[in-house]
């Protein structure tokens, strides 16, 4: 045997560099998966919360926080506030959110969001530094961002952008309508962040761009330009928030692997338009370039120094007065409980 190695010595270091290779790999994705669901981690405290008609579940895995556990569980809990705002109860029934502390840093560090793990429809990992303090949780948009995620199927890989559109856009809005946010600093945010989602000279459209600046803000644009023309078609009798809440009403949650064309199908069908399926035909495969200043001004947003103003007269001041309105019915639902 150690001739046979002698005379095919590099084709045996080969062989063995090549199943080397593959055991790293098989650890390091089981690695990865433990660490997305925490199985190797000590979980020292568990708190649970009916929010929304859903049960979450808050793990902290063992960690130094300068923060108590207290003080993290009620920032989940107002950020589950705010997206059973937004779609009128949450979207899936129970939710496990993780929280893994992380040494010497400060502030939300990472947040990332999964379907259909360890019996749980939703799992959020989220990575908290350990010297974060409760301003810093209360400037926050990180976990009503992955809340959000909750509230749409898993997409395929080329439709990422409306995942992570769709989070960017609603997050804002929910905490404004559940009060936690105002809404002259979203329009600021959106004035600032809305053009890194418009096409650049190499751009082949949505679903064959996926630069950081057309998934996140090119899919919030998408989001924008489709609420606003929903409301325009509708005498602002409906908008995008009718449209998610009918997908979520059908299923359409992050558990669930659905083709887009089905999930905008059902959004538009609640709207009585078809603006979520024109709108995807357009921007998928081809750039689409909005007229933004056209836009804000319509809506009736401008910049007034570091801050915003806004113009009650302009000819969408209306629809841009709904899109973050605050429902008095819906904002009357109890706070987040602690389940003993």
């Amino acid at each position: 045997m150690r001739v046979a190695c002698q005379l095919r010595g590099s084709q045996a270091l080969l062989l063995g560099l090549l199943l080397a290779g593959l055991a790293c790999a098989i650890r390091n994705a089981r690695a990865g998966q433990a660490d997305r669901t925490g199985r190797h981690l000590a979980i020292v405290s568990s708190h649970r919360l009916n929010v929304g008609g859903a049960e979450l579940q808050v793990d902290f895995a063992a960690g130094p926080l300068d923060l108590s556990p207290d003080e993290v569980v009620h920032w989940i809990e107002n950020a589950a506030h705010s997206v059973t705002v937004y779609y009128g109860r949450f979207p899936i029934a129970r939710q496990r959110i993780l929280v893994v502390p992380v040494e010497g840093e400060k502030g939300i560090v990472q947040g990332t969001s999964w379907g259909d793990m360890d019996g749980f429809p939703g799992f959020t990992r989220i990575r908290l530094g350990q010297h974060t303090t409760a301003k810093d949780m209360s400037e926050d948009w990180v976990i009503t961002h992955e809340l959000v995620h909750m509230a749409f199927p898993s997409l395929p890989d080329d439709q990422h952008w409306m995942e992570e559109g769709l989070a960017t856009y609603i997050e804002p809005v929910a905490r404004v309508q559940a009060g936690n946010l105002q809404a002259k600093q979203i329009w600021r945010d959106m004035m600032d962040g809305m053009p890194k989602g418009e096409p650049g000279p190499d751009d082949r459209g949505m679903d064959r761009t996926h630069t950081w600046g057309k998934t996140y803000w090119g899919g919030a644009l998408f989001c924008l330009t489709a609420d606003v023309e929903i409301r325009k078609q509708t005498g602002n009798r409906k908008g995008l928030q009718d449209a998610l809440r009918a997908i979520v009403a059908a299923g359409g949650t992050i558990d669930k692997d659905w083709p887009l064309q089905q999930a905008l199908e059902i959004g538009d069908r609640a709207t009585g338009t078809k603006v979520l399926v024109t709108l995807d035909s357009e921007w998928s495969m081809a750039p689409v370039r909005v007229d933004l200043d056209r836009l804000w001004s319509d809506l009736g947003v401008s910049r007034d120094g570091t801050g915003i103003a806004f113009d009650p007269k302009a000819p969408l001041a209306k629809i841009r007065e709904s899109i973050t309105a605050q429902d008095p019915e819906l904002n009357g639902n109890p706070r987040p409980a602690r389940v003993p």
